[in-house]
């Protein structure tokens, strides 16, 4: 029997970010989602090894690869439309809901159970998802740097924002991820050899 589960969260690479802004450089689900998993896993480690925490990080990598996934059936809809009011986030929540419970039965039966809490969260990863959610949005403050730096002045307002909402996480672990690791990020490659 054919199954397309993995067939179809393949095809994120063809999900592109930033849909309504010029890109220097073409971001899709795919390269995020695995950004996303990279800092989350930072972000729980962060929280592990200096605020004394008892996190699963590999969990929350996982979470963070699939924290998108959803976005194969239902496309990136830009922020400023998914936000736009109470009524249209809770509408896009119901198409949401209806894109995981599609591609949680598109796999075998025996699969599902593990699957289910990447697409439909759980209590107990109730507090690994704020680590996905603040990894969501240090993954656009890092593609706004990188569109600054290339001289996209496109990005400049995005840049802000998502830096004030960064901070409105009051979450200690993305401060030390934005203050130790986020400057990096501006480096060249030979400055981030040497």
């Amino acid at each position: 029997m054919i199954n397309g589960f993995y067939a179809m969260v393949s095809r994120m690479k063809y999900i592109n970010r930033w849909a309504l802004m010029r890109n220097e450089h073409s971001e899709n689900l795919m390269e995020h989602s695995f950004e996303v998993a990279v800092i989350a896993h930072a972000l729980t480690v962060i929280a592990n090894k200096r605020f004394g925490k008892e996190l699963d990080c590999e969990r929350a990598a996982l979470l963070g690869l699939y924290h998108d996934t959803p976005e194969t059936l239902t496309g990136d809809l830009p922020t400023p439309i998914k936000y736009y009011s109470e009524e249209v986030r809770s509408a896009f929540k119901t198409v949401e809901d209806v894109a995981c419970k599609s591609l949680i039965d598109m796999l075998p039966e025996d699969f599902r159970e593990d699957y289910e809490a990447m697409f439909m969260p759980k209590d107990e990863d109730k507090d690994l998802w704020k680590y996905v959610k603040a990894a969501d949005k240090i993954s656009a403050l890092i593609k706004c740097l990188e569109e600054k730096k290339a001289g996209n002045s496109e990005f400049t307002l995005a840049l802000e924002s998502t830096a004030e909402s960064i901070k409105k996480l009051n979450m200690p672990e993305a401060e030390v991820f934005v203050n130790e690791f986020l400057p990096a990020y501006e480096l060249t490659l030979d400055e981030l050899k040497n």
